[in-house]
């Protein structure tokens, strides 16, 4: 029988209360948080996921009168902050703040991690959806997506884009518009985001899928021209921008997702008390301005709604995956 229970995913183990023993009581937990908080980030400092940790940080401070230190583990696509995550203790003063789609993501483009994506981390609370935004430089004299297609339609072979990387999620955000599409060019990759958005600025790619912070303020100054949003959604920051789903790219949907995850092992009730705790903090009225900033909506589910968003998120991200046929080592 113990053999049996011990192939079962986490996520079922959970369910039926056979998860390792509980790494604290239950005074420890209706003490918590007695100590300082380590959040850990996948990114180096300035990104999406590191503004919104060091946001969430000082709300939660705030509200609980303990210090939440933002630790930024940067590397090999958040892979190096998710292996330390899995081997920390269960204790929920070790968690992470991971861009959700990246991490589902990772679970297809390596080959081999020293950790699996579900089974070994314990889900606690989305936090936060973000789109990308299709940009392109305005000497291409396209104001619509119907525009940029009939181009790149007739510039196939000689246009080429910008990502984030090999395997990152705007490199499959971009293959998978260009397969939907039915164009071909070329992928110039460049470490981070905002170094694929420069080259879209100084003319040396075509397009790219950007991030919301530097599209927002380059669009709305017009240095480049904003063809849509990946999202179902439009965003309040660039409301004239159309969803591509909406501008004719219709079920074109590429959402990233900013969640908190723990080691496997939390007892039930240690997730649920650290949900709360980052649900009030999300929808405080001080975060309101910062999420809109950054061009992200807040967001928050419990943690079983979580764990199957994650394993929904894992099955969609291996077939972006395999239809960039990207891969590393």
């Amino acid at each position: 029988m113990s053999n049996y229970f011990s192939k079962l995913p986490a996520i079922f183990l959970t369910t039926l209360g056979l998860m390792t023993l509980n790494p604290c009581s239950a005074e420890e937990v209706s003490a918590y948080p007695s100590k300082p908080i380590r959040l850990i980030v996948g990114f180096a400092t300035g990104g999406i996921s590191d503004v919104i940790a060091r946001a969430l940080s000082a709300k939660i401070t705030e509200q609980t009168g303990q210090a939440v230190i933002v630790e930024n583990k940067p590397g090999a696509g958040t892979t190096i902050a998710a292996d330390f995550v899995s081997k920390a203790s269960p204790d929920g003063y070790t968690i992470f703040l991971q861009d959700m789609t990246t991490h589902a993501i990772n679970a297809s483009l390596y080959k081999k991690l020293s950790y699996d994506t579900l089974k070994d981390f314990s889900p606690i609370t989305l936090v936060a959806s973000t789109p990308l935004m299709l940009v392109t430089n305005p000497s291409l004299k396209v104001n619509n997506l119907k525009e940029f297609i009939a181009l790149a339609k007739q510039k196939s072979d000689s246009l080429s884009y910008s990502s984030s990387g090999n395997g990152a999620v705007t490199h499959l955000a971009a293959e998978t518009f260009n397969r939907m599409v039915g164009i071909q060019p070329v992928h110039v990759p460049f470490k981070g985001s905002s170094a694929s958005t420069q080259a879209v600025l100084a003319g040396d790619v075509a397009f790219t899928f950007s991030s919301m912070p530097p599209a927002i303020t380059l669009v709305q100054s017009k240095k480049l021209t904003g063809l849509g949003v990946t999202t179902l959604k439009r965003i309040s920051s660039n409301p004239d921008v159309p969803t591509l789903s909406e501008a004719g790219l219709s079920g074109y949907d590429f959402v990233l997702y900013n969640g908190v995850i723990g080691p496997k092992g939390m007892p039930a009730d240690l997730v649920k008390k650290i949900n709360g705790i980052f649900a009030n903090a999300v929808h405080s009225p001080e975060m309101k301005q910062i999420f809109t900033n950054l061009g992200a909506d807040p967001i928050t589910n419990t943690p079983t709604e979580f764990s199957h968003q994650m394993a929904e998120e894992s099955l969609k991200m291996a077939k972006a995956v395999k239809i960039s046929g990207a891969q590393i080592d």
